[in-house]
């Protein structure tokens, strides 16, 4: 995909990421620029446009060659194995497991659980949340782990 400059204004691609988030919290499903020109009530052209600039400012990606996005954080529209849960329902995927506690504040009021294999090892993880508020951390040892940089370069990360 080429990187398009949009005329959209803050307000603009704030009311899309908005709209965005919305759809994939609601339904566990990334809209497609189709499906959010006629909910925003502006063009497909347009639409697609505006999801382009905020991919470009987010973790997120389209599908290599495609208009679709694949991951739009912290939900990630391809399957991952970090499953979210929410109020006993599982239809979200989050993009890592970062990403997956930070599911937890879309959904004011109900209870979060991200299950995920253990990456290193052969223990299933759980996590519960409401509200912030963790519930249940199973084991209570899990740690995270990233093989990218976090925070920017070495010298301004907050934690070396």
């Amino acid at each position: 995909m080429s990187d398009t400059s949009s005329s959209a204004t803050t307000a603009d691609l704030d009311a899309t990421y908005a709209a965005i988030m919305a759809e994939t919290a609601a339904t566990g499903v990334v809209p497609h620029f189709a499906e959010l020109s006629r909910t925003m009530g502006i063009t497909p052209a347009e639409a697609l446009e505006r999801m382009k600039t905020i991919i470009g400012m987010t973790p997120g990606w389209f599908h290599p060659g495609t208009d679709y996005i694949a991951s739009f954080p912290p939900f990630n529209s391809q399957p991952t194995q970090y499953r979210v849960s929410v109020d006993g329902e599982q239809k979200w995927f989050a993009q890592c497991g970062f990403e997956a506690l930070a599911c937890g504040w879309l959904f004011p009021g109900k209870t979060v659980r991200v299950d995920a294999p253990c990456l290193v090892g052969d223990d299933p993880l759980r996590v519960e949340m409401r509200d912030g508020e963790l519930l249940l951390v199973d084991p209570d040892t899990i740690v995270g782990y990233t093989r990218s940089p976090v925070g920017g370069d070495a010298a301004n990360r907050p934690f070396r």
